[in-house]
Parts: structure tokens; C-alpha cells; sequence
């Protein structure tokens, strides 16, 4: 019987998405930190800001620093679990290139 690889594999799809999660996780709450932090600043240096750019301005910036988080997340998932050597480059066949040189 042959193993599965990667995320095919049962425990290690487990492993790989339960370690995705936990990373998002973090993210997600220092992202806020780094929010809150910011806001604080600013609300130190006396800048004058409206509620609802606040909100906007801390929402934007939280969902665009977990979406960086997120696909950089599921770059190192399909690398760490094996997908990205499954992956057979036609054009390269098609053109005479070998896979050592």
C-alpha cells in the first residue's frame, strides 16, 4: 500500500492546516496590537480623527495585513506539505528542457 503525500494524507493535512490556523490566529491578534498601537499614538499626538475613520482606517488595515498573512500562510502550507513538487511543468517537456540542468 502506498502513503499518501501531503494533504492527502490525513495527519499530515491535519498537522498542516492546524499549524495554518494557529499562525492565523496570532497574526490576527497582533495585527489588532499593532492597530491599537497606532491609534494610541495618534491619539497621543493630538491628530484630530473622526469615528468613522477610525473605524474604516483600523478595519482596512487589520483585513489587508490578514490578507498578506493569508496567502503568504498557504504559500508555506503547499510548499511544507509537498504540493508544489507534484506539479508537472508541460512547457518545460514540451521544449527538450532537463529536469538536472
Amino acid at each position: 500500500m502506498t502513503r499518501k503525500a501531503g494533504l492527502d494524507d490525513p495527519e499530515i493535512a491535519a498537522a498542516a492546516w492546524g499549524r495554518f490556523r494557529r499562525l492565523m490566529g496570532w497574526m490576527a491578534l497582533w495585527g489588532m496590537v499593532c492597530v491599537a498601537a497606532v491609534l494610541g499614538i495618534l491619539y497621543k499626538m493630538g491628530t484630530p480623527m473622526p469615528l468613522h475613520m477610525i473605524i474604516a482606517t483600523s478595519a482596512g488595515i487589520w483585513f489587508t495585513f490578514m490578507l498578506g498573512t493569508g496567502l503568504m500562510s498557504l504559500v508555506f502550507l503547499s510548499s511544507g506539505t509537498g504540493h508544489d513538487e507534484q506539479i508537472e511543468d508541460y512547457l518545460k517537456r514540451e521544449a527538450g528542457y532537463d529536469e538536472d540542468s
